[in-house]
């Protein structure tokens, strides 16, 4: 019986929007969430009142909505990358700490973070490259990383150097162990686990093509 592997669901890469939009519809509804600074940030802007998210920021709030525009702009009222945001009905305040027993607490269903590199494994590097001029800034990772019950990267799949972000072994120090268990980028959706790595979908190219670019063999 001959393999399907044609697992394209896009004609051409997705762009920043696309894979924000991408990673709402895959979260599941009532989910307590935690958005990472940078790209996944974008994902509140897509996610829907049906779903019934609830949104985590690690400076200390729940119930955050989508990132504030115009007149919404409160400058007392933002996220943990200082990016103005708006409130939900029934958003709440407290200390930093009590957001830190949060998320090492094991309360948040999904935490979506970004990477500078993910294992096969799911082990997790987002936090220092070593580059010389580089600003170590684990922040809170570590504790989303280890406390979430499941951790979603947003990444490109490639450096500007064009290697591989999804590795055998992280070369860069680890902020999590066995930790992701979904790595979104431009290029294809990958679920990680025990078996390895499988590839859900790819954007603009074919499982072949994915896996010339991928130096870890590829499940579909």
């Amino acid at each position: 019986m001959s393999i399907q592997t044609n697992i394209q669901t896009s004609p051409t890469p997705l762009g920043r929007l696309d894979l924000a939009r991408l990673v709402a519809r895959d979260i599941a509804p009532g989910s307590f969430v935690n958005l990472g600074i940078g790209q996944p940030t974008l994902v509140s802007n897509y996610l829907t009142e049906d779903q019934n998210i609830t949104l985590h920021t690690e400076n200390g709030m729940l119930g955050m909505g989508p990132e504030a525009k115009g007149d919404e702009i409160d400058g007392d009222l933002i996220n943990a990358g200082k990016i103005p945001v708006t409130e939900l009905p029934g958003a709440s305040y407290f200390h930093h700490a009590d957001s830190f027993a949060i998320m090492r607490g094991g309360h948040l269903d999904i935490c979506v973070l970004g990477a500078f590199q993910v294992s096969a494994k799911g082990d997790l590097a987002n936090w220092h490259t070593g580059a010389p001029d580089a600003i170590p800034a684990v922040g809170g990772a570590m504790d989303l990383a280890t406390g979430a019950k499941d951790v979603f990267v947003m990444m490109t799949l490639l450096t500007r150097d064009g290697e591989s972000k999804l590795v055998d072994t992280c070369s860069y120090p680890l902020t999590g162990v066995g930790c992701v268990t979904r790595v979104y980028t431009e290029k294809a959706v990958f679920l990680t686990g025990p078996d390895g790595v499988r590839v859900r979908e790819t954007f603009g190219c074919t499982f072949e093509e994915l896996q010339a670019l991928v130096p870890v063999p590829l499940l579909h």
